[in-house]
């Protein structure tokens, strides 16, 4: 049956520095590599003063980021730096490393159309907040709007050392110290 699915060639992930990032940029990646594709890394922010980030990033990060938004330029080029590392670290080529201003799931859709991407992947939390539910987030907006797979990358589940291994981008054996 894999043998009739179709190859990705292009796939869009997007990044935001959080701790669930770096899961997310290592399995686009591990799927560009196997499918020999290229990826395209985008990362939203929302542009603040430098006196704001440098006062209080937490506090800046809730008054003018929105879920998903990185708060600050300097934020958002640290982050897609970071991104790009671990696909140049792998081989995996970048067809581009994007900054956008703007909402993150407008700017994810966005690229998707831009750069004709085969596939999606985005990190999500498990948000059952009632905000969450009212207003949805990032990953369920992208998931209703876009016209391509999608695949989300969720953070393990407390005990899991296995997936908590795979999410740090170590051997399981590694993580649990037995290495």
């Amino acid at each position: 049956m894999t043998e009739n699915m179709p190859k990705y060639s292009r796939i869009l992930v997007g990044t935001d520095g959080s701790p669930l990032a770096g899961p997310t940029v290592r399995r686009a990646v591990s799927i560009a590599a196997s499918n020999e594709a290229d990826v395209v890394i985008v990362c939203a922010y929302t542009a603040i003063s430098d006196r704001d980030a440098a006062s209080a990033p937490e506090i800046a990060a809730t008054k003018y980021a929105t879920m998903g938004q990185v708060p600050g330029v300097a934020a958002a080029t640290d982050a897609l730096e970071r991104a790009v590392d671990v696909a140049e670290g792998t081989g995996v080529r970048v067809a581009a490393a994007l900054l956008v201003d703007g909402e993150p799931a407008e700017a994810l859709l966005e690229a998707a159309k831009q750069y004709r991407v085969d596939a999606l992947v985005l990190g999500a939390i498990r948000d059952t907040s009632i905000v969450g539910r009212l207003l949805g987030n990032v990953a369920s907006d992208v998931v209703r709007r876009a016209h391509r797979d999608v695949l989300i990358v969720r953070p393990p589940e407390e005990g899991d050392e296995e997936a908590a291994a795979e999410a740090a981008g170590k051997p399981a054996a590694e993580a649990a110290g037995e290495v």
